[in-house]
Formats: structure tokens, C-alpha cells, sequence
């Protein structure tokens, strides 16, 4: 995996106080096209409450039916559908012909109220039985809110949290307009995963098979950041929306798995303390570690950031790097959405439309100007991006603004957590 990490200012003045902020670039092997991959771990966790009626479920339904073909023979599958009760239609095992399992697939009707976490729990006791100490993917579909058994956001995330800790990231699919965003979100934060916001069932397919083409697309696996601060440095804080742990001397945040050729941003502030002395100085000390895919090994890269001490006529001169200060413009942008969609969420939708229109405001006042096209016409797409949702959310009709809320948390998680280049 490559791996750049970029300041926007190297120069720091000796004997004061600064702040600089670090844009680490991560670039995922490309895959080979006749690579022969390891086998595919995947169980899909499908609501199947009463809720799920009216062509839901059986969108559902057909997309697994779908993706059972884009699965090979020695891969691994399984199925749990929930409602007040949990059932394993398919136990997860060898694909083989598919011929199995697709005829169950015909027999799942809709049921009663909806223990996500009891489906949630029984998914990731699957992934761990057949993928050992291996990885695997949990996919879960649902249309509303967890009313039966553990219904705890934070504790159904922590469950999420520990899978992965064990190997098996957790992805979710809400589906229309009733379902509870925040908890979906949750899941697949502490899961390393993506959430999706399908207003139809065919939106849900659309969103299952996107998770199939990344789990079959992976080259690298488990990946994890460790920052430690270094020297007389007292923080480094990480703007990205990850899941992090406190470890001693600093933190560790997981990347999840990264995807053929696919590329992350990962944003970092760092508080440096006045130096007396001129030259190079280390402020933090970062170690990346994942699994490559093809070799299925395990690898470590370490390496120092370091500013350089200089006279303060010399770093009042310093030069910026445009691309570093945008992305952490960028990463702002995305906090600022996540409060306004919480406001919205309260019924605060004036202060949600202020809050979405100010951000705007804000990328557009980014002086761009000397920077690449590419760039200049990101920060724009992401302007258009608020304002749409400030339009959206600027209404009276209350699906409307629960519509408009579910866009804006989808967009901000796979933004802050997943952000690539362009």
C-alpha cells in the first residue's frame, strides 16, 4: 500500500506555539485480474418485520438471489432474517451450486416487530463459526427502528465494535423513510463499514450489490492507524469520523478494508509546542498496519512527521499546501453536516437550514484560486451538496425533512470515513 503523508506547513517558527495539520494519502494495491483471491466470507442480516411488506422484503430478496451468482462455489454464505424472532434460512457455509438457497429464498415471508439486535448478535456468531480467524462481511437491511431487545444505540455499535475487533466489518442498508439512521450509522461505525440510505427496495439491491463488489474487490484488510505524539507534543487529534481507541501514549483508529486501487484521505491536527531549537523536529510518530489480500499477510510501516524549526521571518514566508488545508476544510464541512442533520432530526429545521447554508458559505469563501481544477471544482460539488440539502430540509412537509436528514447522515459517514481523492 502506498502511503503519503502531507503538512500543510513544514516550517514552524522556533519559539512559538503552532498548529499544523496532517493529510495522509492512502492508495490500495490494485488488484490483479486473474488474481486468485481467498474465499469471500459474507452474511446478510435481513429484517423481515411487517414493515418490510409492500415490495420491500422481496426486493431483498431478489437481490440476494443475485448476488448468490457472483459468489464462487468454495465462498462462504449464510443468511438470518429477524423480526420479534430470529431464523437461519440458510446457515453460512459453502456457496456450492446455490441451487439451496436460492430455493429458500422463495419461502421467507414478512413477520411481526423488529429485535435488530438479537439478528444483529446472531449474524456475527455466523461470521465467526465459518470464517474462524479469518474476515468476513455482515450486511444488515432494515426499514425502522430496533423496539424489541437490546435497543441501545452505543451497545448494539459495540457489538459491531467487537466483531470487527474478531475479524467480520458490518455494513447497513436502511430502507425508506422510517428507519432509524442514527443507529444503522452506528452499526457500521463501529463495524469499519458503510451505511446506505435506499428510499425503494430496488435502491436496497442496488446497495447490497455494492457491498458484494467491494468485498470481492478487497486487497487490503483490517487496516489500523496508530498516533502517538511525539517530543514535548501534547495532542494530535484525528478529523475524521473513525473509530478510535485509546492505547498508551496515544490513540489507534481503524481504516476497515480498502478496495482495489481505492484511495483515503485521513486528516490530522496537531498542536506544536514553542522550540528553542533550529532543524528538524518530530511531532508525532505514526504506524500503519493491515493485511494484504493476495499474500494474506500481515505488514507494518512506521514512519516519524516532522516540521522544521526556522527563524520567524522564514516560516512567515512558509508555503501552504492548498490540497491539505482543502481536505481540512473538507472534513469540517462534514462535522458541520452532522450537527445540522441532528438539529434537523429535532425538529430544529430552521437552524438546520441556517447551519447547512452557512457551511456552503464557507467552502465557497476558500481561497481556491491557485489551486488545480480538480480541486476548485470538488470544494464546489460539496457547496452544491449543502445547499441542496438546506433546500431540501427548508420545507414543511416532515418526510421531506426526515428524507433530506437520511441523505445527510449517509453522506457525511461515507465522506469522513471513506474519503478518497476527487
Amino acid at each position: 500500500m502506498k502511503i503519503t503523508p502531507r503538512l500543510n506547513f513544514d516550517l514552524v517558527a522556533v519559539e512559538a506555539e503552532d498548529t499544523v495539520h496532517l493529510m495522509l494519502e492512502l492508495d490500495a494495491p490494485v488488484a490483479e485480474a486473474d488474481r486468485e483471491r481467498p474465499n469471500a466470507n459474507l452474511e446478510v442480516v435481513l429484517d423481515r418485520s411487517g414493515s418490510m411488506g409492500g415490495g420491500r422484503l422481496v426486493s431483498a430478496l431478489q437481490a440476494t438471489h443475485s448476488l448468490l451468482g457472483r459468489l464462487r462455489p468454495t465462498d462462504n454464505f449464510g443468511l438470518v432474517v429477524f423480526d420479534d424472532d430470529v431464523g437461519i434460512p440458510v446457515a453460512a457455509g459453502p456457496v456450492g451450486d446455490a441451487v439451496a438457497q436460492r430455493q429458500v429464498l422463495h419461502q421467507i415471508g414478512t413477520g411481526g416487530t423488529t429485535d435488530l439486535g438479537a439478528g444483529l448478535m446472531r449474524g456475527i456468531q455466523e461470521c465467526h463459526r465459518v470464517a474462524a480467524d479469518g474476515q468476513a462481511t455482515l450486511v444488515l437491511l432494515s426499514d425502522g427502528h430496533a423496539n424489541r431487545g437490546v435497543v441501545d444505540h452505543d451497545q448494539l455499535a459495540q457489538f459491531a465494535r467487537g466483531a470487527y475487533a474478531h475479524g467480520t466489518s458490518s455494513s447497513t442498508i436502511g430502507i425508506g423513510h422510517g428507519y432509524d439512521e442514527d443507529l444503522l450509522a452506528a452499526i457500521a461505525r463501529g463495524g469499519s463499514g458503510n451505511t446506505h440510505f435506499a428510499l425503494t427496495g430496488d435502491d436496497a439491491g442496488a446497495a447490497l450489490a455494492s457491498e458484494v463488489d467491494g468485498l470481492l474487490a478487497q486487497t487490503v484488510q483490517a487496516a489500523s492507524l496508530t498516533v502517538k505524539p511525539a517530543g514535548s507534543v501534547d495532542a494530535v487529534r484525528l478529523y475524521n469520523d473513525l473509530p478510535t481507541a485509546t492505547i498508551e501514549g496515544g490513540f489507534m483508529a481503524e481504516l476497515g478494508n480498502l478496495n482495489s486501487a481505492e484511495q483515503r484521505r485521513i486528516v490530522l491536527e496537531i498542536d506544536v509546542p514553542a522550540m528553542a531549537g533550529l532543524g528538524l523536529a518530530t511531532v508525532c510518530e505514526l504506524e500503519l498496519r493491515w493485511v494484504d489480500v493476495d499474500s494474506m499477510t500481515s505488514k507494518v510501516k512506521k514512519f516519524p512527521i516532522q516540521v522544521n524549526v526556522v527563524p520567524g521571518d522564514e516560516a512567515a514566508a512558509r508555503p501552504e499546501d492548498l490540497e491539505v488545508t482543502t481536505e481540512l476544510a473538507f472534513q469540517r464541512a462534514q462535522r458541520e453536516k452532522r450537527e445540522a442533520t441532528d438539529k434537523l432530526r429535532r425538529g430544529e429545521h430552521t437552524e438546520a437550514v441556517r447551519d447547512f447554508r452557512a457551511s456552503a458559505r464557507k467552502l465557497r469563501d476558500i481561497d481556491v484560486a491557485e489551486a488545480p481544477a480538480a480541486l476548485r471544482e470538488e470544494i464546489a460539488r460539496e457547496a452544491n451538496v449543502l445547499e441542496d440539502l438546506a433546500a431540501q430540509s427548508d420545507t414543511h412537509d416532515e418526510l421531506d425533512r426526515m428524507i433530506a436528514a437520511k441523505q445527510a447522515r449517509m453522506d457525511e459517514h461515507m465522506k469522513s470515513r471513506k474519503r478518497g481523492r476527487g
